[in-house]
């Protein structure tokens, strides 16, 4: 991120940038930041877009090889193309010696460091990879736009918000933005306004699910199913979640099981940090039997929907059940 606002302050640009990684929301504003450096806002002549699989590689590569009218730069924005990943050895032979004159902002989701394409933006442009951004950094930054609206937040406060959004930062900004509006005439924000107004993210109420399961609480978790299916959740959809959820609990458990620390736990299995002490506590109330159990039966149950023998909201229902 530090390169392109260095390239940025001082107008001096790569002729290819690539902005990959999870973290839209920061691919977003960064991407947003080189369109306004690169081109003005008003020249439409020589800033094209262009997202999705199948793009026209011969075409952009005619389009790069135009002059920009009336400017010294022609921009070709590039998203989720999934070039990175295959199918993009002929525009990487291009870029090797592209027009001078124009420049390439590529924005992936997801890219292959082994591809063509990947090793020729690596030579020759700017790479940026934004990560979920750790605990420490997400509190702060959430600090900052309540300190700008004249609003205040505890620490642990910000914990419980940062469990109901999550990580994903253009869900924090909208769940800060409705808090505001909510506490519009009071400085300090509380726990109470938070479980007011903030939403929890369909994974928390999978956590609640299975904890629920782990404790017996067999109405408690049929009940917050039929809450997501009341929600217009797919049963497909909370099948997986269910099985991504089992499928955690069971590396957690297994990784504590052989002397990991929380830090290493959550670097290894891909969960945010402060949100480990949950996922421990909650893997201790399975064996690992029932966890590996549990995550077989999720195959089962989508072959069986698959296959027609039985419908998806049942097949939810009997995972549920048969996981006890």
């Amino acid at each position: 991120m530090q390169r392109i606002n260095n390239d940025i302050r001082a107008n001096q640009f790569k002729q290819m940038y690539l902005l990959c990684g999870e973290e839209r929301y920061l691919k977003k504003q960064y991407t947003d930041k080189l369109r306004k450096a690169l081109a003005p806002d008003s020249d439409n002549l020589n800033v094209h877009f262009y997202e999705g699989k199948d793009i026209p590689v011969g075409e952009i590569i005619d389009l790069a090889e135009t002059m920009p009218f009336l400017s010294d730069r022609r921009v070709i924005f590039i998203s989720n193309s999934g070039l990175f990943k295959s199918g993009g050895e002929k525009l990487a032979e291009y870029l090797t010696e592209c027009n001078a004159s124009t420049f390439f902002v590529f924005t992936e989701s997801e890219v292959d460091k082994r591809s063509k394409l990947y090793k020729t933006l690596q030579a020759g442009g700017t790479i940026v990879d934004f990560v979920i951004q750790d605990e420490k950094t997400l509190k702060r930054w959430i600090a900052g736009i309540l300190h700008q609206e004249g609003k205040k937040i505890t620490e642990a406060s910000a914990q419980l918000f940062l469990t109901k959004t999550g990580t994903d930062m253009e869900n924090i900004q909208c769940e800060l933005e409705k808090l505001i509006s909510y506490c519009l005439d009071r400085e300090v924000i509380t726990d109470r306004d938070i479980e007011a107004i903030c939403t929890t993210r369909i994974s928390n109420q999978i956590f609640d699910m299975v904890d629920a399961i782990s404790l017996g609480q067999t109405k408690q978790a049929l009940d917050l199913y039929y809450d997501l299916l009341a929600l217009k959740e797919a049963p497909m959809r909370i099948l997986f979640l269910i099985a991504r959820q089992c499928n955690i609990l069971l590396q957690v458990k297994e990784l504590k099981t052989r002397g990991f620390d929380n830090r290493d736990i959550a670097s290894k299995v891909g969960v945010p940090p402060f949100a480990v002490n949950k996922y421990v506590s909650q893997a201790s109330r399975f064996k690992v039997s029932t966890l590996r159990r549990a995550v077989r039966q999720c195959v089962e149950s989508e072959e069986a929907v698959k296959t027609g023998r039985l419908n998806d909201t049942m097949s939810v229902e009997l995972l549920i059940l048969s996981v006890l």
